[in-house]
């Protein structure tokens, strides 16, 4: 069997596992089950709108750049650019790191260098929106140098992720 399709059958198993235990539960505790889903729907459509970003961008990646161009700018010959492309993805991103993975995933199939995506997820730590409470807090040079030792962090580990993965 293919790993693609042992994912999906392990996913529909899991699904019914899932569905199964709230069946089970609502036979022996309905009010408590029902609380419970009530609880998953609300997580659920507080993710929803990350997931369907990550889709989105997933298909316009897919539509605007053909794997050979991402594979050139991300992979071994991206040079400055991946780095850049990289880091400014990374500090871009919004939402749990999680909802992130199968675009990450599908940028890796097409060649991303292993560095680069350690650099994304390391810059990540960079979150705009709070930029501006952070300076309120503790100034603007504060927050300049440790944004950009942050992203220097992430170049660093890109690099020891690159050297790491070249030698196994």
């Amino acid at each position: 069997m293919r790993k693609g399709k042992r994912f999906r059958f392990r996913g529909l198993r899991f699904l019914g596992l899932v569905a199964g235990l709230y069946l089970l539960a609502a036979m022996m505790d309905s009010p408590q089950a029902h609380r419970a889903l009530e609880a998953a729907l609300k997580v659920l459509g507080s993710l929803l709108p990350i997931l369907l970003l990550v889709i989105l961008l997933t298909a316009l990646i897919n539509f605007l750049f053909h794997p050979k161009s991402l594979a050139r700018h991300l992979g071994e010959e991206g040079g400055w650019r991946g780095w850049a492309i990289a880091l400014s993805a990374g500090v871009l991103s919004h939402g749990p790191m999680y909802a992130w993975y199968p675009m990450i995933a599908d940028l890796r199939r097409h060649g991303m260098r292993d560095g680069l995506t350690a650099a994304f997820f390391y810059a990540r730590a960079v979150k705009l929106p709070l930029l501006p409470m952070m300076v309120a807090y503790f100034g603007l040079d504060f927050t300049v140098l440790l944004s950009l030792l942050t992203l220097l962090a992430a170049w660093g580990q890109g690099m020891i992720m690159d050297r790491w993965s070249s030698k196994s």
